[in-house]
């Protein structure tokens, strides 16, 4: 891969000695003016480092797009500062533009050509481009090269996005819903091809309504509610102070369940729900109390904390829109 920066020129580096490639700070975009005025990114501030994945979620409304597209040099920021490998992505785009690939939410792709007339057009744009056969490889689309953009399924279509990011063998790939309109052993193809090119070095930037697609990949996640980050930082360190749950259905009259000190308890109807920061150990309370009073405990499930319990917790009401 080439690099953008001059000779004299090196990326910063944070306190563990680790290549920042994006850096972004105070960043703020508003759309509108006056009474009218919207605010789709609120003042953010974070840095991306080289060869990490960084997960950008969020429900819709929430920003994620246009974060990217203001990191993608796409538009341009009302305020604060965006460095991608030392440069602006709008100022510098020329520069930064052989570094970088980008799968856009909708590709846009014009739908009367072929798919190998697709790639041997984008292969035209690219600076340093790979080999079009192995990239369509890469994707699962090499049986399909005769085949019009507008006759591909969705899944199809989300894969020459892909193969198009990927063809000018970028350093930074920003992906917008990469998977979305795939069946599950498709999804799970383009993970694995997704964690080869991290192991290469590759530095990625992913938006996704798929929170285990989150969990997979990201090193790093944020989670944008409203414009802003809510939270940010390792899948460990995000459910880490989340509640796990305890579910199960009894007959309405039971004898008084165990104390368990630091839960929170809601009952509906004969369903009851135990949030608790020490699953095992409360789990255990409850199996071996249901066992002394002869219960039988239906629908049953002890389930530990997850992205999912940070993510709702966050997000509220808007989670429907997820």
């Amino acid at each position: 891969m080439t690099s953008t920066l001059g000779a004299n020129e090196t990326a910063p580096a944070d306190h563990a000695g680790r290549e920042t490639v994006i850096a972004v700070n105070e960043l703020t975009c508003t759309y509108g003016s006056g009474k009218n005025t919207y605010t789709a990114v609120d003042g953010s501030t974070f840095t991306v480092h080289r060869g990490e994945v960084y997960g950008l979620l969020g429900t819709n409304g929430a920003g994620k797009t246009s974060t990217l597209e203001l990191l993608e040099g796409l538009a341009e920021p009302t305020s604060g500062t965006v460095s991608v490998l030392g440069r602006n992505p709008v100022t510098d785009r020329a520069e930064l533009r052989p570094e970088l690939g980008i799968m856009l939410q909708s590709g846009g792709l014009p739908s009367q050509l072929t798919v190998a007339e697709t790639m041997r057009m984008w292969h035209g744009t690219c600076s340093t481009p790979r080999d079009i056969d192995v990239v369509l490889g890469e994707v699962g689309l090499n049986h399909r090269t005769d085949v019009k953009v507008g006759s591909l399924s969705g899944g199809e279509q989300r894969r020459l996005d892909l193969a198009c990011a990927l063809l000018g063998d970028p350093s930074v790939i920003f992906l917008d819903e990469p998977t979305t309109g795939l069946d599950p052993e498709s999804r799970h193809n383009v993970w694995e091809l997704l964690r080869g090119l991290k192991d290469r070095g590759v530095t990625m930037i992913l938006t996704t309504h798929y929170l285990e697609e989150a969990e997979v990949l990201a090193d790093r996640i944020a989670i944008m509610h409203r414009g802003r980050f809510a939270v940010e930082g390792t899948l460990p360190e995000l459910i880490a102070d989340a509640g796990s749950v305890i579910r199960f259905e009894l007959d309405h009259n039971y004898p008084p369940l165990p104390e368990l000190p630091g839960t929170s308890l809601t009952r509906d109807g004969r369903r009851v729900e135990i949030t608790t920061s020490r699953l095992q150990a409360d789990t255990r309370r409850i199996l071996n109390w249901a066992a002394e009073h002869d219960l039988h405990l239906t629908a049953f499930a002890a389930r530990p904390a997850s992205l999912e319990t940070v993510f709702l917790d966050i997000a509220g009401a808007d989670a429907q829109s997820l």
